[in-house]
């Protein structure tokens, strides 16, 4: 064993303990975290049998007797949860609905837990035309947990409207000792964002000062409303953001997932398609836990996913006798300048791709989408006129890529005399010097279409990424389809076929077939038919991979198939142009022709393909000798 061996084991030793030592870690930092739960949970349990210990002693030892004896089990009287009395009432008491709104939110309230009960979205409906709720009643939780003496839960209580304006919401659950609980909500005109503040009023004796947090509990069920259960589900994910990072995290995308955060974090946001809440704290959470759910297609609740997440607040106690804690709820569109407007990363949730293809979609995609619906409202003619504008700006890039292809074809001739005079397996090398030696006296370089075709890949997956997740395409029709933002479908068969799905989408069917015409154009000069690599390259390109474009885009956004459609037809009418006006093949063989009678000047990589050909060729002769002396 030498020497690197010997570090390379070392080193992979190092990093497997360093690894048991650091999930060991975890581990103790979770079963710390279990153990002081359980341990509150015991202690407040403990706390409230001494309180009740009568009441239960006696209740208990009446249904021994009548169970002992056969008689029924008398009912237990009614007994007082809680030793504050006002709780108590509030515990009791009835429930109303209080609503705020503007011209984009209608938010409904409840004073059970003083916690949002409905938001509407009043500029958008769901695909099948209903009002868009981005929850309904009783599908959502906003809910404090603290210790004041005894364990609240502002969930099981009913809070008192103490102010009510066009904008303005406060709710209170007083305590008999004096002080309260207030939930306060400021929802101004045109926005989605509702202001909160929860605050302990009064509560400085009532809230013990080894009390240094609160709970605070948010879980939300969100309905479908989009066309496509797959399309929707997979753009839909729950995220959280660390202050001072450049995106936030995000788990689920159509799986259910959780995540246990153990640092503070800023917020966290419960992400449909296009919709969100999202909920930040101003004072930063200290941790929390975060889980997403998704469910069934066939489930008949037609719900998409329950979001939840438990955070930890510390208390920031001053010389006030008041704690007050700062929230922001989002209730709105996934819409790029509306989110960035609030200037809190928001728009990170936006799915645009990685830093470079996110780049090229938040500076160039955006806003030349943006200026174009100024003057335009028909979405189907501004993808149109982008896919123009962004095949304009790489025609010099793509110019270099059509025309290397088309001189490469005019070269079919003499490629097929190179063919014909190496056509055995061993002569692979000597064919492939001539091929360079060929394409040297062409002024073509087989590299050359490479590098521009690499520069347009950013702007195709800048276009995978934008289509499925803008908002503005949102139920927009264009021609037969009626849902850009969705796939489009001329044949239902009312049962999912694997892989293909339910449908058949004329757009994505037309870009498959466009993809294969163009394919067809760019390997009809195709020489090499012996090649079984070639061959299998020209299957691959024009079979293979329209079928499977097929059946990746026929769930996804029509719009996207259509813009990829226009790129192809576009694609093919400039090579098309290319090779009838600017490519002469006879100008191209008469240049081939009037080299041959020149001294050909190798290149560094033709004398490394000679040498290493020489090699190869004197390897051969050894081996033929060893097996001749056998």
């Amino acid at each position: 064993m030498d020497k690197n061996a010997i570090i390379g084991f070392i080193l992979i030793g190092l990093l497997l303990f360093g690894f048991t030592f650091w999930q060991s870690k975890q581990y103790e930092k979770q079963a710390a975290w279990q153990a002081e739960q359980a341990a509150e949970q015991a202690r407040l349990d403990s706390i409230y049998y001494e309180e009740h210990k009568a009441e239960l002693d006696s209740i208990a030892a009446l249904r021994a007797v009548a169970d002992s004896a056969g008689l029924p089990v008398p009912a237990a009287a009614p007994v007082s949860i809680y030793k504050d009395s006002s709780l108590e009432r509030a515990h009791n008491a009835e429930a109303s609905v209080v609503t705020l709104q503007n011209d984009k939110v209608e938010i409904a309230f409840t004073t059970r837990g003083a916690q949002p009960w409905t938001a509407r979205l009043k500029e958008f409906k769901t695909y099948g035309k209903e009002d868009l709720y981005l929850f309904k009643e009783g599908m959502s939780e906003y809910s404090v947990s603290v210790y004041a003496g005894e364990y609240i839960k502002t969930s099981d209580f009913i809070f008192a409207v103490a102010e009510q304006t066009d904008s303005t919401l406060a709710m209170r659950l007083p305590l008999s000792g004096g002080g309260y609980i207030e939930q306060r909500y400021v929802l101004s005109a045109g926005s989605y964002m509702v202001r909160n503040t929860l605050s302990f009023v009064g509560m400085d004796g009532v809230i013990p000062r080894n009390v240094s947090s609160v709970d605070v509990d948010f879980s939300m069920t969100i309905p479908r409303m989009e066309k496509g259960f797959k399309n929707e589900s997979q753009y839909s994910k729950l995220d959280y953001y660390f202050e001072g990072d450049k995106k936030p995290v995000e788990i689920g995308r159509g799986r259910n997932a959780s995540k246990r955060i153990d640092s503070k974090l800023s917020w966290f946001a419960f992400q449909q398609q296009f919709f969100s809440a999202i909920v930040r704290s101003r004072q930063q959470f200290s941790s929390g836990e975060v889980s997403v759910n998704f469910f069934q297609e066939s489930d008949e609740s037609h719900n998409l996913m329950t979001c939840q997440a438990r955070m930890r607040e510390e208390l920031q106690r001053s010389n006030s006798a008041d704690i007050r804690l700062d929230y922001d709820l989002y209730y709105g569109p996934n819409h790029f300048r509306t989110l960035k407007s609030y200037d809190r990363k928001y728009e990170k949730i936006i799915p645009l791709g990685g830093w470079l293809v996110g780049w090229f979609t938040r500076f160039v995609i955006i806003p030349l989408f943006n200026f174009l619906h100024r003057f335009i409202s028909n979405f189907g003619i501004i993808i149109l006129l982008m896919t123009i504008v962004i095949k304009v700006v790489v025609f010099p890039f793509a110019y270099k890529s059509y025309s290397s292809s088309a001189k490469m074809q005019a070269l079919k001739p003499e490629m097929e005399k190179i063919n014909a005079k190496y056509p055995k397996q061993e002569d692979a090398m000597k064919k492939q010097q001539a091929t360079m030696d060929l394409y040297r006296k062409a002024g073509v370089s087989p590299m050359g279409g490479c590098l521009p075709m690499l520069l347009q890949f950013p702007i195709l997956w800048a276009m995978f990424r934008f289509f499925p997740a803008s908002i503005e395409l949102r139920q927009q029709p264009f021609l037969w389809a009626e849902d850009l933002s969705a796939y489009d479908s001329i044949v239902n068969f009312g049962t999912r076929i694997p892989i293909l799905g339910d449908h058949v989408s004329l757009f994505a069917l037309l870009m498959a077939l466009s993809m294969w015409f163009y394919s067809k154009m760019t390997t009809a000069g195709q020489t090499a038919d012996n090649d079984p690599n070639a061959a299998s390259m020209r299957f691959m390109s024009v079979w293979m991979m329209p079928i499977m474009m097929y059946f990746i885009c026929n769930n996804l956004s029509s719009g996207l198939s259509y813009y990829y459609l226009l790129s192809n037809l576009i694609t093919m009418a400039e090579t098309f142009v290319i090779k009838k006006w600017f490519v002469h093949p006879d100008q191209i063989l008469a240049q081939v022709r009037a080299a041959e009678s020149k001294p050909v000047q190798k290149s560094k990589w033709q004398l490394r393909l000679e040498e290493a050909q020489r090699l190869q060729q004197q390897q051969l002769r050894e081996q033929q000798k060893k097996q001749g002396k056998r």
